[in-house]
């Protein structure tokens, strides 16, 4: 198992009555990219700034390597920040801003030039150290951003969403210089976005926040195909949520009908939510269907068909086709048992690890 770098234990913070973060517990390990992915106003550009000390936490303890570094100073704290304006000098050129925190440390003359040519390398900047920053594009921008970060040789790199000033092709191409550079660099990532497919293509692990709380966390894997609560799985991609209740272990019923599913550890008629990914529902003859629906509407997505129905009880089933359907058509829909994912009405993270692990195991 890899070393914990940061450990943040029962952090709260709050601005008079308002509290932002709630008993925030999180561990952070060696080497690994993270992401916090939340909503705005859900605390994660909070937790980034308590963790490079620009702001004292309420409760609670940081520690950084198994030491209490609540009380330390920002600047001594074996960290550094990518900010969302990436806050470049634009008065200096690449190498002297690159350069700065070397200098501001007093970093011995004859090492700065080797260390921010060799910065620059990393984020293929290589001689681009005369240019003035209005001359580069947004991309090379951030690149600088980060070659001024991972010159000072931090342990934990914190990024608040440095890629959201990006057009979509930059910000597609850069997610894999990210994810590339993280990977070679081997230090630990912190990351800050609201943007879900981001989240999924570059963490290792995600925490996903709303209104100041850990909702779950886990690997991307993990949390599409298993999301916690509801929240969750209307936040990460797109999902069909219907109500149910469950009959019995891996017997789940919903739209008036009973299914086979991998689900169980509930009690017998228990309320419960069933998920069903848009990508995972198939359309059929009705006959053939498990789920009766009349076709509403229709998108083409490019790869794929969008398609909005409904079920006889007024559900909104959201379908992903390759091939068109018709409006107005009534359809089958059918999909596999391990395509159906229960959610308990309000589980905790805890229970729902060990309800998963006490029938995992059978």
């Amino acid at each position: 198992m890899s070393e914990v770098i940061v450990d943040l234990q029962h952090v709260s913070k709050a601005y008079g009555s308002t509290t932002v973060l709630k008993d925030i517990n999180i561990e952070i390990e060696q080497g690994k990219f993270y992401t916090l992915l939340g909503p705005s106003g859900s605390g994660k550009t909070t937790i980034l700034r308590a963790i490079a000390g620009f702001l004292d936490v309420t409760e609670g303890d940081i520690l950084f390597q198994g030491k209490r570094i609540n009380d330390v100073p920002a600047n001594q704290r074996n960290v550094n920040t990518v900010f969302q304006d990436y806050a470049l000098f634009p008065h200096m050129n690449v190498f002297d801003n690159v350069a700065y925190g070397l200098r501001i440390r007093k970093t011995d003359k004859s090492q700065i030039t080797d260390r921010v040519d060799a910065a620059l390398k990393m984020v293929r900047l290589s001689g681009y150290g005369d240019r003035e920053i209005s001359e580069l594009s947004g991309g090379q921008q951030q690149r600088v951003a980060i070659a001024r970060a991972i010159v000072l040789e931090p342990q934990v790199l914190l990024l608040d969403e440095p890629l959201s000033a990006l057009d979509a092709k930059l910000r597609r191409d850069m997610q894999y210089e990210l994810r590339e550079l993280q990977q070679r660099l081997g230090i630990t990532f912190l990351f800050v976005t609201h943007d879900q497919e981001e989240a999924l293509a570059l963490s290792d692990e995600i925490f996903v926040m709303n209104d100041g709380e850990v909702q779950q966390s886990g690997t991307p894997v993990d949390i599409y195909d298993e999301p916690i609560n509801h929240f969750v799985a209307d936040f990460i991609g797109e999902s069909n949520i219907v109500s149910g209740h469950m009959v019995a272990d891996y017997l789940v019923e919903f739209n008036g009908k009973e299914f086979e599913s991998v689900d169980a550890g509930m009690k017998p008629n228990e309320p419960v939510e069933v998920v069903l990914r848009p990508e995972d529902l198939d359309i059929t003859t009705v006959d053939a269907g498990k789920v009766e629906v009349e076709v509403d509407t229709q998108l083409f997505r490019g790869d794929y068909y969008e398609i909005v129905a409904y079920d006889r009880l007024g559900n909104e089933w959201l379908i992903h086709a390759t091939n068109p359907a018709k409006e107005g058509e009534t359809v089958g829909l059918t999909f596999d048992a391990e395509d159906i994912h229960v959610m308990r009405l309000n589980e905790s993270e805890e229970d729902f690890d060990a309800r998963l692990e006490s029938y995992e195991g059978e």
